[in-house]
């Protein structure tokens, strides 16, 4: 009985088949592995995004903070005990403050502004000269816009932290009327009994 012959094509296909395979697989892995790689770096962008506001937002309340330490010096510096009532020439002589015997400090020192990161505040001066108030130099747009205390009132709704403006203002002294004596009316006099009336003097024509 003959042997039934068998030709190599279908043999020499398998190879080819499998490489198909391998190849088809490849792209496959290759595209999954894109499509994670693209989701994992729009997960990394958002929270990117979410620590840099909430790293604007400690910014900002260090700049609140900065800010009102600074105006609570001016006050004191100008206005507390020893304060001549004129504003510090400048930030520095608060820091070492010798109009007294004793040297006083009413700022530990000059702080930078948070937003820059330098100490390059703008300066509000008053009339005399003096610093009354510093602002921040940022041209940022600030996130925080209402909920600010009442000293601060005026930064609500505002679209620059650069009118982030913290001045001292003096209380207002209030008015009081000097204080006069009662004028008590004068007592007449009765006269004794059995003395002469007094005589009336009248004006001459």
């Amino acid at each position: 009985m003959a042997c039934p012959i068998t030709t190599g094509s279908a043999l020499d296909g398998r190879p080819a088949l499998q490489a198909m395979a391998v190849r088809r697989s490849a792209g496959f892995t290759y595209i999954g592995l894109l499509v994670t790689i693209v989701i994992i770096g729009g997960m990394l962008a958002a929270v990117g995004q979410v620590w840099s506001i909430q790293a604007q937002r400690e910014r900002e309340a260090e700049l609140l903070y900065r800010g009102d330490t600074i105006r609570m010096a001016i006050g004191a510096y100008s206005f507390g005990p020893g304060g001549s009532g004129h504003y510090p020439p400048e930030l520095q002589a608060m820091i070492q403050d010798e109009r007294q015997p004793q040297i006083k400090r009413e700022l530990r020192r000059v702080y930078e502004d948070p937003m820059t990161g330098l100490a390059d505040w703008t300066l509000i001066r008053g009339a005399d000269g003096g610093i009354m108030g510093v602002a921040s130099s940022s041209n940022g747009k600030p996130l925080k816009v209402q909920g600010f205390n009442l000293v601060d009132a005026a930064f609500a709704d505002t679209t620059c932290y650069c009118d982030w403006q913290f001045v001292y203002t003096p209380p207002l002294r209030r008015y009081r009327a000097p204080v006069v004596a009662p004028v008590t009316p004068p007592v007449p006099t009765t006269p004794a009994p059995g003395a002469a009336p007094r005589p009336v003097l009248r004006p001459r024509h």
